[in-house]
């Protein structure tokens, strides 16, 4: 009978694993391919011409130390973009274009970049490791 509150303690720890699989902190890569036909220095110019730095810190981009949003440093480790969904190319892409359809309310502004111009920004993010 000794046996028993052992196998019990260790199904109650199995069946917690997959909860705690799916919170990887910032421990997150994107996979390798990272953003297909994305150009991570058209991202770079991109980010310095709509100004991102103004809210955001961004390493590598100039005069980039903004603190209304969060700081973008290691953003290729992030679990989740905007708080909301799992952090994925196809994810990024939609939050550049279209923030307020993933965070209603956000404060990220939609700047009417095209899906290359923002597959360009999130190359560039993804560097951030």
């Amino acid at each position: 009978m000794r046996r028993l509150p052992a196998l019990v303690s260790l199904v109650a720890v199995a069946s917690l694993l997959p909860l705690l699989a799916g919170c990887r902190g910032d421990r997150y890569t994107p996979p390798a391919e990272v953003v297909p036909g994305g150009n991570r220095q058209a991202g770079a110019q991109l980010i310095e011409r709509y100004r991102c730095g103004a809210c955001h810190t961004i390493p590598g981009i100039r005069d980039a130390d903004g603190l209304v949003g969060p700081p973008l440093t290691l953003f290729a480790r992030r679990t989740y973009v905007g708080g909301e969904v799992p952090n994925t190319p196809p994810n990024l892409i939609h939050w550049i274009m279209d923030p307020a359809s993933i965070e209603p309310g956000t404060a990220m502004p939609a700047l009417g970049l095209s899906e290359q111009q923002a597959r360009d920004v999130a190359a560039y993010l993804y560097t951030l490791r």
